[in-house]
């Protein structure tokens, strides 16, 4: 499964909409997606949502779409 995933940056400073970022990973549940995450990584994670359907569809179409491995 695909996962959109919503993450601040640094995990000291209070998250601020602007500076939310995303990135995709595919991962067997939203708990495997976070774990992989947290332990590629030091953001502070806001939201993860898994993608299926129409909703991964008009996310591929995205020129930002792009899924991350660690």
């Amino acid at each position: 499964m695909i996962y959109k995933v919503l993450y601040q940056e640094d995990k000291v400073k209070n998250p601020k909409r602007e500076t939310t970022q995303t990135l995709y990973v595919e991962a067997d549940s939203a708990v495997a997606a976070r774990a992989l995450i947290e332990a590629n990584a030091p953001y502070n994670i806001e939201f993860i949502q898994e993608l299926s359907g129409n909703f991964l569809d008009y996310e591929q179409k995205s020129p930002d779409f792009k899924l991350t491995e660690f």
